[in-house]
């Protein structure tokens, strides 16, 4: 029988990554005489994505943003996010033990994110967790993202998994309709970047520390 597969979020599952997006949000947007915007007012579109962050700056400012300019600061965000990429950012209390114990038990695991797929391996790689993951798949890997299914899907397949036979854990919306979608059962972590209390959206296991993972999984398989 394959062995079962646990696939992360990691902007706010794996991850506090907001420590160094919002500060390369603010540099980026800067550049167009933007005020600096705090994690408490964009820190719950992390999840959709960099341009969803630059846009919803914009909004928050009640600033028009052109589709080419938000193209122009993507390309901006990316370079300057690239470069500062791990200064603050941590792992979440618990990340590396369950890790471990996910593997010590023959569990593969892979990584499903928004993040563009170059800059998600660097950071993992910067945390020395990416060694731990038989798959990472990024906003760009391929046509489709979250919360589209198949990206959850194809994430599990390349990691040697079954689509039956593994867990989603995320932090957002975003991970839970995707994984509700493809019936891949779903842990959300509370610690996350979601503006909406993430019990209120309906996952099948809600977790406060990574101790509590490993039993919650088990449990929806």
């Amino acid at each position: 029988m394959t062995s079962p597969t646990l696939v992360l979020d990691l902007d706010g599952t794996l991850a506090d990554t907001i420590r160094d997006l919002i500060p390369a949000l603010n540099r980026t947007t800067a550049s167009l005489g933007l005020e600096p915007i705090h994690m408490t007012e964009v820190g719950h579109v992390v999840g959709h994505g960099a341009k969803a962050m630059i846009q919803k700056a914009f909004d928050f400012h009640n600033k028009a943003l052109s589709n080419d300019m938000l193209e122009k600061l993507f390309e901006h965000f990316l370079v300057d996010y690239e470069k500062n990429i791990c200064v603050d950012t941590v792992l979440f209390d618990g990340v590396i033990e369950s890790l471990s114990d996910f593997q010590n038990d023959g569990w593969n695991l892979a990584v499903c994110t928004n993040k563009h797929d170059s800059l998600a391996v660097e950071l993992l790689k910067e945390l020395d967790i990416f060694d731990r993951f038989a798959a990472v798949t990024g906003g760009n890997t391929f046509e489709f993202r979250k919360p589209d299914p198949a990206h959850i899907l194809k994430t599990i397949e390349l990691a040697g998994g079954q689509t039956d036979n593994a867990i989603m854990v995320g932090d957002s919306i975003t991970d839970i309709s995707a994984a509700k979608a493809g019936n891949v059962p779903v842990v959300a972590v509370d610690f996350g970047y979601s503006e909406t209390p993430v019990r209120e959206l309906s996952p099948d296991r809600v977790i406060s520390h990574y101790s509590e993972l490993k039993s919650a999984a088990v449990e929806l398989l």
